[in-house]
């Protein structure tokens, strides 16, 4: 999948050369898939992220929604044009958006960043989607795999999903974009928050921070850690009872990161399941699941997190069960069948 994902982006950029179109940085991969508990092989589907920079003379500013009706930290990413004329020549440079739009366009031959995929001065999620997807259709053939792959692409509104297949097997990739808050592993992403998020509006998300605090896990429990197995079947089964996979996820990590590493072998694997179900329970009961990256102040150093992030009141997961009673009763419901 990183190969293919990588091989594209090469293609791409050297296409994409001389434009003013967003710069296509190395592809990451996230996700369970990548974390090494998918609950069933036919479930997997690999999620990658590709960061996107600022072309020539533009620059992204990340501005904070403040609108209330979408759940969540959103944001929107605001592109500036800025002076490319070199300062002893102000004036004489005639390449520059800024202060010649005119005649860099006419110059150029290429629309700046503003003309193209955005809506007035913010980067559009779905023109962005759409134009990637574009470019990988006409750029397929060029790459070696397809030589012994067959790829579907289909574009949704925020992401891109390909399939890939030959005779003996095929997988999937779900591909979103995204803009690196600072130099973390904090990103706003085209994920979508809702039916209705705005085009314009990139949430906040926090899933490669948790893959890096996966693979940070690996190198710290012993070499048949059960951590691994016991979130793969807690999933396996949860997902089934209207649980969010992600919630036990959550639970997971919370216990990665307070227990010994030592209790995490194998021989202990019944206890941690144990644990685990236990700490469902008393969430449920209490409507309350911390989330895990926001305002965590005990996390492994290499995770770099933006201080607003770091010092943020930890959000609810289970804000729902607080607004509904009903749904309360039914989660707890769902976890007596276990």
């Amino acid at each position: 999948t990183m190969s293919l994902m990588n091989n594209f982006t090469t293609v791409l950029g050297r296409a994409l050369a001389g434009t003013f179109f967003p710069v296509l940085q190395q592809t990451i991969g996230f996700g369970s898939a990548f974390e090494g508990w998918t609950a069933r092989e036919e479930d997997i589907v690999y999620h990658v992220l590709i960061p996107l920079t600022p072309p020539l003379g533009h620059t992204f500013h990340l501005e904070y929604d403040t609108d209330q009706q979408t759940p969540g930290r959103n944001f929107r990413v605001h592109v500036e044009l800025e002076c490319t004329c070199p300062r002893e020549q102000l004036g004489v440079n005639m390449l520059c958006f800024l202060h010649h739009p005119d005649v860099a366009r006419m110059r150029t031959q290429q629309p700046n960043l503003t003309d193209t995929l955005c809506t007035g001065f913010y980067l559009d999620v779905e023109k962005t989607v759409s134009w990637f997807g574009a470019l990988m259709r006409a750029s397929w053939q060029r790459l070696p795999e397809s030589r012994s792959w067959h790829l579907v692409l289909q574009s949704s509104k925020r992401c891109c999903r390909l399939r890939l297949t030959n005779s003996q097997e095929s997988f999937r990739v779900k591909v979103l974009f995204g803009v690196q808050r600072h130099t973390s592993d904090i990103f706003v992403s085209s994920r979508s928050r809702g039916v209705h998020t705005p085009s314009t509006v990139w949430p906040e998300t926090y899933t490669l921070a948790e893959t890096k605090f996966f693979r940070h896990m690996a190198t710290q429990v012993p070499q048949e850690s059960s951590h691994l197995k016991c979130l793969q079947l807690l999933a396996t089964v949860l997902a089934r009872k209207d649980f969010s996979v992600h919630s036990i996820k959550t639970i997971i990590m919370h216990q990665l990161n307070t227990v010994p590493v030592s209790q995490w072998h194998k021989r202990y694997f019944l206890l941690q399941l144990s644990d685990a179900l236990e700490q469902l329970r008393i969430s449920v009961e209490e409507k309350y699941l911390e989330h895990f990256i926001l305002g965590n102040q005990r996390l492994p150093q290499e995770i770099r997190l933006p201080q607003d992030v770091q010092r943020a009141r930890p959000s609810n997961l289970f804000h729902s069960l607080v607004q509904d009673l009903a749904a309360q009763s039914q989660a707890m419901e769902a976890y007596l069948d276990l």
